[in-house]
């Protein structure tokens, strides 16, 4: 007969297991297997964080359960809601760390934006993230619990569940690729919260092994890509790590994207005074755009406090969306949520006004 496996005083996380391993611990336990798919959907479908939530197990299951695991997860520490009706959740990891979620909602449409580092890899001037040097990756299942604590404030405060998903929180996701697609896996599978991956987008600062990956992947989430300049000196000295990826490098990475996965690229672009905003930086953006099939959204600057970079004037933000029109190159100016809380793009540093 075989032993059946003796419980140790350092528990494991019970989400690290697949499916088939929640299977596999109770056929080693001499219960049925089908009690592993029952903790799979409490865990991942319902967001269970507590073993004796799990109503449709006995109480010696959760007994058994309890000896072996523990639910590592998240807890909102501080919330902040602001006059555009934008909420940002300061997020409570269970080793103390804190990161920023922030739910968006419009008329017709609540929209989560998830964090997937604390701190961020990289170093772009203009965002308060790249200010806090990166801590840690957040585990798959703590990026997830972002997303179902969204969904529960979507059915609460607007009476409808989240209708998508950006990765466009604090840090790089493609610098924390394999716990990202686990959190997207979980995301959509029918065990999971059952979304579409085509209401999913993940937001880049342009990696282009990266987007490589992706396409070979073969992903079904959008992409975009957090560009801000077509001219690489200029880009360079905004975002410099990216001296290390020439945008000839990247735009060919958006291109093999685009013929693997048929999907078109956004390109997220902000207009700043004296730095990206003559006629020269919009003549680049049109050419860089003519490479591959994309739209633009071209997004109000959310200050941080650096004197730098200063919202350019109205009227090259048009220049912008005129040429971009002229070539038949779809342009949407984004006005920025949640600024009055820090919410907005580029403004997540763990800043909470109590």
């Amino acid at each position: 007969m075989k032993k059946v496996p003796m419980a140790t005083d350092k528990k494991k996380d019970i989400r690290a297991l697949s499916i088939e391993n929640l299977r596999q611990f109770f056929v080693d336990h001499r219960d049925k297997a089908f009690r592993g798919n029952q903790v799979y959907q409490w865990l991942w479908q319902k967001g269970i964080h507590d073993f004796d939530g799990m109503t449709n197990l006995s109480i010696a299951t959760r007994s058994l359960l309890k000896d072996y695991f523990v639910i590592n997860h998240i807890d909102i520490d501080h919330q902040q809601k602001s006059s555009d009706g934008t909420l940002k959740n300061a997020v409570k990891l269970h080793d103390g760390l804190v990161v920023e979620s922030v739910l968006i909602p419009t008329a017709s449409r609540t929209t989560a934006c998830v964090s997937s580092q604390v701190g961020c890899s990289l170093d772009c001037h203009f965002c308060a993230t790249a200010k806090i040097k990166r801590m840690r990756n957040l585990n798959a299942d703590e990026i997830y619990d972002q997303v179902v604590a969204m969904n529960q404030q979507s059915k609460y405060y607007y009476e409808r569940s989240l209708s998508n998903i950006v990765f466009m929180g604090m840090g790089e996701p493609l610098m924390n690729y394999n716990n990202l697609i686990k959190t997207i896996d979980k995301i959509t599978q029918p065990e999971g919260l059952g979304m579409s991956p085509s209401r999913i987008t993940v937001s880049t600062s342009g990696i282009p092994k990266m987007i490589r990956k992706m396409a070979d992947d073969q992903v079904r989430f959008g992409l975009a890509v957090s560009l801000h300049s077509a001219r690489q000196n200029v880009r360079a000295e905004i975002m410099p790590f990216s001296d290390k990826f020439p945008l000839e490098e990247l735009a060919d990475a958006i291109q093999y994207w685009y013929e693997k996965t048929s999907q078109m690229v956004t390109y997220e672009y902000v207009v700043w005074k004296g730095i990206n905003d003559q006629n020269e930086d919009i003549d680049a953006l049109v050419d860089f755009c003519k490479k591959t099939p994309c739209k633009v959204n071209l997004i109000t600057y959310n200050p941080i406090g650096e004197d730098k970079f200063l919202q350019a004037a109205p009227d090259r933000i048009s220049a912008y969306e005129v040429a971009l029109t002229e070539n038949r190159i779809t342009a949407t100016v984004r006005r920025s949520r949640g600024k009055d809380i820090d919410a907005a793009c580029g403004q997540l540093a763990n800043k909470a006004k109590v």
